[in-house]
């Protein structure tokens, strides 16, 4: 592997100056490249990921179609749950599905401890494998125990998070320490990751956004506050993530992490004055916007770079994950865009 001191995105995590505004794309490599459907073949997700030797190929294929300055790994935010055999699978279509979902203090003994080397040892050999091959910085990531425990409670994606909601105003004590357990499951994963070469890790809270700021900050905030604080010695970057958080944006930045992820209702400009000069911003182009004219996507690209105004933290992104049925050519340009946008990053601003 190639040094990465002067890797562009690893300097815009920390907002320093850099040769060209870094980007990579959440679901990078996901469902719409060619060659991803050609060799990810037939069954579940969670079966493809326990393959080390095609999920290090997955994660390289949109870094050599893209010329991204970053890969995320191949992987899933279930997988550690998966592995501790709660019942989860992931339906083509649907997503995470629980068999038995949480629903009492009895459930939380089906939440041991994750022992990475033990349960999840085909994802420490692709960060291995990847980690030899890449010549940019390798992003692990979990998913937040908020989204992981709306998943369990819920038994499949939802949209109005009734039960968990429930769960939390009418049992907090029993909401806590599950919240606990999912904690030091992250934690663990997250640091077998970075341990195994990571050179920095997203948190997806994905589906936070669903949250009132003072549910999120009562309820939420001081867990994920925890797992920042367990990786903070590690010195890696740490990026923080999820829809719809435009209102809970501060809240979430509180948590501790390095740069936040900003989804595509939020404008770039409005969310640096929210969250001040010193974290970094990653985002925020609408996914369906990559549908448009070639002209219509390339204005709203420069929109958002000029949005940014030259500060050194800016990670250009998707303000969520490409959409299934995306044309890669379309991404391909929009790298060459951002790649070619001129930065005067003198100063942080």
């Amino acid at each position: 592997m190639n040094s990465l001191h002067d890797s562009p995105f690893l300097a815009a995590c920390r907002s320093e100056p850099h040769q060209h505004t870094p980007v990579w794309f959440m679901r990078q490599a996901g469902r719409s490249l060619p060659e991803y459907r050609e060799i990810r073949g037939e069954g579940s997700i969670l079966d493809a990921i326990k393959n080390a030797d095609l999920s290090t190929e997955i994660t390289l294929q949109p870094v050599r179609r893209y010329n991204t300055d970053a890969a995320i790994l191949y992987s899933d935010i279930m997988v550690p749950l998966h592995a501790l055999g709660f019942g989860i699978e992931i339906q083509p279509g649907v997503g995470p599905v629980v068999e038995n979902p949480f629903r009492s203090v009895s459930d939380l003994n089906r939440l041991r401890p994750l022992e990475p080397d033990r349960d999840t040892p085909y994802v420490l050999e692709t960060i291995h494998q990847l980690v030899e091959e890449l010549t940019v910085p390798l992003i692990g990531f979990a998913g937040a125990p908020f989204t992981l425990a709306s998943y369990l409670i819920e038994g499949a994606p939802s949209r109005t998070y009734t039960r968990t909601k429930a769960l939390m105003l009418e049992d907090p004590e029993l909401w806590n320490s599950l919240m606990n357990h999912l904690v030091e499951i992250v934690i663990s994963s997250l640091n077998s990751q970075i341990s195994a070469g990571v050179s920095a890790i997203q948190l997806f809270d994905s589906w936070a956004g669903a949250l009132s700021p003072s549910a999120y900050e009562r309820f939420v905030l001081p867990h994920s506050k925890k797992i920042f604080l367990a990786v903070k010695d590690s010195g890696i970057p740490t990026i923080h993530f999820g829809v719809g958080t435009g209102e809970i944006l501060s809240l979430m930045a509180s948590a501790g992490s390095s740069v936040m992820g900003v989804d595509w209702k939020t404008p770039l400009d409005v969310a640096r004055n929210r969250l001040g000069s010193e974290i970094a911003l990653q985002g925020n182009l609408d996914p369906a916007i990559c549908f448009a004219s070639e002209h219509a996507v390339s204005t709203e690209v420069l929109n958002i770079l000029e949005k940014n105004d030259n500060h050194p933290g800016h990670i250009f992104n998707l303000g969520h994950g490409v959409l299934p049925e995306t044309n890669p050519q379309v991404l391909e340009r929009i790298v060459e865009q951002v790649h070619s946008y001129p930065l005067e990053l003198t100063e942080r601003k």
